[in-house]
């Protein structure tokens, strides 16, 4: 038996083992059975791209890629994903090469404060998964569902437009 189990049982915690795919390596942790996707990832993993903002899936800061779709991981209980292949903003680069979107991102000055950034790539990402040469409004109605606060959201919507561009000229 896992001794992380068997720890947390001499402490009076109820928990179960969790295994999840993230980042394409299967992650096994003894946790509280209602712990979100988002403490999960945060908490038990280290991975603190995906911010936690509202905790009510309104400002969309929480995205993580399951099963390659854009998900709000403050909504979703981890222990409904263990079959499920989950992406995070550490997930998205290939190696030690951004994915276009993300270098777009800072070659356009879209970052800013950073902390809707992670969300707009995964959202992104999704986007171009589908199509390569996406017009302004489904690259509006893409970012709208993160809140920024910062930006005014017009360099983002250029960084999206330059993927395009790149995108167009050398598919990834």
């Amino acid at each position: 038996m896992d001794t992380r189990i068997v720890s947390a049982a001499r402490q009076g915690v109820a928990t179960r083992l969790l295994s999840l795919e993230v980042n394409g390596q299967r992650q096994q942790r003894a946790v509280a059975p209602d712990i979100t996707l988002l403490d999960f990832l945060r908490e038990e993993l280290g991975l603190t791209g995906s911010k936690r903002g509202c905790d009510l899936g309104e400002c969309g800061c929480c995205a993580v890629l399951v099963d390659g779709r854009p998900m709000l991981a403050c909504l979703l209980p981890a222990a409904d994903l263990e079959h499920s292949a989950i992406t995070t903003i550490e997930g998205i680069a290939e190696g030690t090469a951004l994915h276009p979107l993300q270098q777009a991102m800072i070659d356009e000055g879209a970052v800013q404060c950073g902390y809707c950034t992670p969300a707009m790539v995964i959202n992104g990402v999704h986007l171009f998964s589908g199509e390569s040469r996406p017009d302004a409004d489904a690259i509006r109605t893409c970012i709208s569902a993160t809140s920024c606060r910062c930006t005014g959201y017009n360099r983002i919507v250029q960084a999206f437009q330059s993927t395009a561009e790149r995108l167009a000229e050398d598919p990834r």
